[in-house]
């Protein structure tokens, strides 16, 4: 059964995706306590947590798998997008999440690119404005949703 990782769980209970994993036996412990997806946190401006890619791409390998195994969702700052697909590429991982708005313009074309991948898009709300930006960003992603 394919699922995302926020989506509500058929047993009820909330999805759960624990972020900042930098090594493989964090993954497999966070697996292990039921997350739905864990974080593997790329190249950021700022902020705890980045690792390496290649670290990033030796845990999504060796991640547990499985229709009830965590997705693997890559943070990303990148906002080109052939940038982004290169990064998930490289990486392996089933998911990206996106801390940074990329556009309109830039969103389809990430679509395009990652047509099986769930893409995940940060919302940093300060003010009313921001809602509007995230009830936009919905409708980036929400063409992708059946191929997910």
């Amino acid at each position: 059964m394919s699922r995302t990782p926020f989506a509500p769980r058929p047993d009820g209970r909330v999805a759960m995706k624990v972020c900042c994993i930098t090594s493989s036996e964090e993954a497999a412990l966070a697996a292990a306590h039921g997350a739905d997806a864990i974080g593997l946190v790329s190249e950021m401006p700022s902020g705890p947590g980045p690792i390496p890619e290649e670290t990033i791409a030796e845990i999504a390998r060796h991640a547990p798998r499985g229709p009830l195994g965590p997705r693997r969702v890559l943070l990303t700052a990148l906002t080109h997008p052939r940038a982004i697909a290169e990064q998930v590429a490289r990486c392996g991982v089933d998911a990206v999440q996106l801390v940074d708005d990329i556009g309109d313009w830039n969103a389809e074309r990430l679509r395009d690119l990652l047509r099986d991948q769930l893409i995940i898009q940060v919302v940093h709300v300060r003010g009313a404005g921001d809602i509007a930006y995230a009830q936009r960003a919905a409708t980036w992603w929400e063409i992708g949703r059946a191929h997910v």
